[in-house]
């Protein structure tokens, strides 16, 4: 990393949950010797603006894995994670089949699936029916089905695919809420459900997510109790402006969520 007085990071971008460019969610993924300081990182976050940069350290034969948006470290996110993966799988270490990361949110790993998929095993975060704030409603305009909690975001639940596309949210009058984020949801068109997620305390300038990975800790269990789909595999759409697709599956405490990644850029970063 050190080169004639200064230290050069390597710096992957990579689109996850897509199999082509210019769609899913762009993440930077930066691989490190060492851990910097957490106000370097944090930079570097903020540099890159995206809505997700993640860092990773070996260690124990595995990873030690970290995430930050352009204002701050967060707890989980799915497509940084498999931006990760992607880089390991397919760059630093072809040879392997998984790989295993220790986070915030525990154990994580991420394998290789069947057609190119890669799988995350995350944590189940399931919701409960919850008395919806005022300010949630407002903010996103229109008249949910139902409104549930989990513990670190809202669950809305719209009839329809098309409710959840027409929405404009009032992003300021969301930023009063008592949770990270909210998740928008209805079944599918074409697929077993859609959603879009929005956080705009936490997404400095990137108010709506194109795709959370995480979010669906929270609606695999919920639909696949909702659909009576059990542990088969369900398909799902965020339809954000760029969109994303997902295969998920409900394993109980945990969730499988599989997704593709095209790599965009490589490069590096010198401080």
């Amino acid at each position: 990393m050190d080169n004639g007085g200064y230290m050069r990071i390597p710096l992957y971008q990579v689109d996850a949950f897509s199999t082509k460019l210019f769609s899913g969610n762009p993440a930077a993924v930066c691989p490190l010797d060492e851990w910097l300081d957490d106000d370097v990182l944090q930079g570097i976050a903020a540099e890159n603006n995206l809505s997700e940069t993640a860092f990773f350290v070996v260690q124990n034969g595995g990873y030690e894995l970290r995430w930050f948006t352009p204002v701050a470290e967060v707890d989980l996110c799915g497509h940084a994670t498999l931006a990760s993966a992607w880089v390991i799988l397919n760059v630093l270490k072809p040879s392997q089949e998984a790989v295993s990361f220790d986070s915030r949110s525990g154990a994580l790993s991420v394998r290789r699936g069947e057609n190119g998929l890669l799988v995350l095993d995350f944590p189940s975060k399931p919701a409960f029916s919850k008395e919806a704030p005022k300010a949630l409603i407002e903010g996103l305009g229109a008249e949910p089905v139902e409104v549930l909690a989990a513990e670190r975001d809202y669950l809305v639940v719209f009839e329809t695919e098309d409710d959840v596309r027409k929405l404009k949210p009032d992003f300021l009058r969301l930023r009063t809420i008592d949770r990270l984020g909210i998740i928008v949801t209805a079944p599918g068109l074409s697929s077993d459900f859609v959603s879009r997620f929005f956080s705009p305390a936490l997404l400095d300038g990137f108010p709506e997510d194109p795709v959370t990975g995480s979010a669906h800790c929270t609606l695999i269990p919920f639909w696949a109790e909702r659909l009576n789909r059990g542990d088969t595999w369900m398909d799902a759409r965020q339809i954000s402006a760029r969109g994303g697709q997902l295969a998920c599956q409900y394993l109980g405490d945990r969730v499988a969520i599989g997704g593709e990644a095209v790599l965009y850029l490589t490069g590096s970063i010198e401080l």
